[in-house]
């Protein structure tokens, strides 16, 4: 056995993925492609640089609701046998080729299907320019399946190179180097020299233009939103030198940033040298950057060194949300950090209210089998996975951990671990036998116990601490509008609003909304903590926007909390239900499927 088989051996079985990589596995796809967007389809061919490690006569790819044409081998394309196995739930189908023990290389043909869960199609009613058709892809956590054939599985690195073919007009980019203007041919060619498991592969065609923030970083957009973007991001230099000042070089070449129509479900996404990022972080006052800082710091956290399965989830976001707090507080203060903190324990604590806290859900290591994988992607794995590092540096020191974080993205730098292998790095390069250190850690309690170990200690925030007398003395009569309020950041505004009991009157709501412009406000975050008062209270003062907000936005992070607080009353589910009938088409299916379920 040579030591990638060993390795490949070794590592937890992806349930996920179809694929064997200890039989057969892809080291490097050439993708050839054409985009249609009268069709919405992609059609072409994905060509992968094989390694046949066993020798057999098959290597095994996912694929979901793909339209499979025809497979070939070799340089020479001779056409091969392949057949589709059994669709099963979530993960599609096997797509099995047949394969002799020299096979290099495996050309697939195939075009996307409306099944294609990983691609948005929006009209150009659905985008900032309103002029031209827009597609962007979301592969996490399993959909590259339904775009291109692939071993769909986070174990398995790639190098890819692409040819992308789009209208005219369109300029295409994705995960790798990307062209800087249009051209006249709409034929675009790509390059990603690192190897990237492939949740990471996207793709976007649009009516883009670019501007360069600093040598290494700059940002996409439609031309409507490129001078908002760029003021909005106008710290993400300064991010990065943080980030590297903590943790090492970054290890991609350029960072540079897509901002996407609203319809993208997610706040950001982490796509290599390309960050896609949600237009609701557009706040006019740079206050919702910490995003940015998340997702520059996936750089190191889920891109350097990835989860080997979905199971693992904490090890991508746990780290992010520790590094992305750490480059918060290296830019802006510790103060600044603490109210991160403390807004992402109120997250943690709904979500371990919504779950139960003795689910088995809320344990760091996950069980996801026989279940969509997206189901992990719960603020456990993120706040909770944040508090045990946090919990871990506070033993040993700010310093100690540093060291210990850098040979930790070193040791794994492109490649994929699990929660086994980090245990074993963590009892080896920090723990070193020291019983009392290993108590005060207590991978038990963290890891795999359900809910928050005992004596945890609950972050606070001396910012916050003013925020509530403010809140105090409103709630004893203070007129709103003589509150001192005029320091606040949109953090503050949010822990406020956070506070507000749930049964308020028409005129507290009014009195808070005159003094402060809540349903008016140009800060999404604010907005979408304001329309869960104003939902459970019969506000109707904000129906009109809360329906533009719905109509408007796709991230689900905003819409599963407005939705669910609709549907809590046979009159707000009448309202959810007739607003979802003109905003799905706006929603991806990640956010669809969510919310489906929730108004069926």
């Amino acid at each position: 056995m040579t030591t990638q088989q060993q390795d490949m051996a070794q590592a937890p079985a992806d349930v996920h993925s179809f694929a064997k990589p200890a039989e057969a596995v892809a080291r490097h796809l050439d993708l050839d492609i054409a985009v249609n967007f009268d069709k919405k389809t992609i059609s072409g061919k994905a060509t992968y640089q094989i390694e046949n490690l066993a020798k057999g006569n098959r290597i095994v790819f996912d694929t979901r609701g793909l339209n499979i044409e025809q497979v070939y081998l070799g340089e020479e394309q001779t056409p091969t046998t392949f057949r589709l196995g059994d669709e099963a739930k979530f993960l599609g189908r096997p797509l099995e080729v047949d394969i002799k023990p020299d096979t290099r290389l495996v050309t697939i043909q195939y075009n996307t299907t409306a099944n294609a869960d990983a691609l948005q199609w929006l009209s150009p009613q659905q985008t900032a320019g309103k002029k031209h058709p827009f597609l962007f892809t979301q592969s996490q956590a399993i959909l590259a399946r339904t775009w291109i054939p692939i071993q769909d599985s986070p174990g398995i690195r790639i190098t890819y190179s692409a040819k992308v073919k789009v209208p005219k007009e369109l300029l295409a980019v994705m995960s790798a180097e990307n062209p800087m203007q249009k051209n006249s041919t709409g034929e675009y060619t790509f390059e990603m020299r690192q190897a990237i498991p492939s949740y990471l592969m996207a793709l976007s065609v649009g009516d883009l233009v670019f501007k360069p923030i600093g040598q290494q970083t700059g940002i996409y957009a439609e031309p409507a939103t490129i001078d908002a973007a760029v003021y909005e991001f106008a710290e993400m230099d300064k991010m990065l030198v943080a980030a590297e000042k903590l943790y090492g070089k970054y290890r991609w070449d350029r960072y540079d940033l897509l901002v996407l129509p609203p319809s993208f479900p997610f706040g950001g996404m982490e796509n290599p040298r390309l960050t896609f990022v949600t237009p609701t972080v557009l706040a006019k006052d740079r206050s919702l950057t910490s995003l940015i800082a998340h997702e520059l710091a996936h750089s190191w956290s889920g891109n350097l060194v990835t989860n080997g399965t979905w199971d693992d989830f904490w090890l991508n976001e746990g780290f992010t949300v520790y590094f992305e707090r750490r480059i918060m507080e290296e830019l802006y203060g510790k103060e600044y950090a603490d109210m991160l903190n403390v807004l992402g324990f109120q997250d943690l604590q709904n979500t371990l209210e919504e779950l139960g806290p003795d689910s088995e859900d809320t344990r760091l290591k996950l069980d996801l089998e026989g279940r969509d994988p997206d189901e992990g992607l719960t603020d456990i794995a993120y706040e909770k996975g944040n508090f045990f590092l946090q919990n871990i540096e506070r033993a040993v020191g700010r310093e100690c951990f540093d060291q210990f974080v850098n040979k930790y993205f070193q040791t794994f730098a492109f490649q994929s671990t699990n929660t086994d292998l980090f245990l074993d790095f963590l009892r080896s390069e920090l723990i070193k036998g020291d019983e009392k250190l290993a108590e005060q850690i207590n991978i038990e309690g963290w890891v795999y116990s359900p809910g928050l170990p005992v004596g945890f200690q609950k972050p606070t925030s001396s910012r916050f601490a003013q925020v509530e007398q403010a809140y105090t003395s409103w709630k004893s009569g203070k007129p709103a509008a003589q509150l001192n309020t005029k320091e606040w950041s949109s953090h503050e505004w949010l822990h406020f609003i956070r506070m507000l009991p749930e049964q308020m009157s028409e005129q507290q709501l009014a009195e808070l909304d005159k003094a402060f412009g809540f349903t008016n406000s140009g800060n999404s975050e604010v907005l979408a903590a304001w329309f869960i008062h104003t939902i459970r209270n019969n506000y109707t003062t904000a129906d009109q926007a809360l329906e533009t907000f719905l109509t408007n936005v796709g991230r689900r992070k905003f819409l599963v909390p407005i939705y669910k607080a609709l549907a809590a009353t046979p009159e707000g589910k009448k309202k959810a239900l007739a607003i979802y009938a003109k905003a799905k088409p706006n929603y991806h299916a990640v956010s669809t499927s969510t919310l489906d379920a929730m108004l069926k």
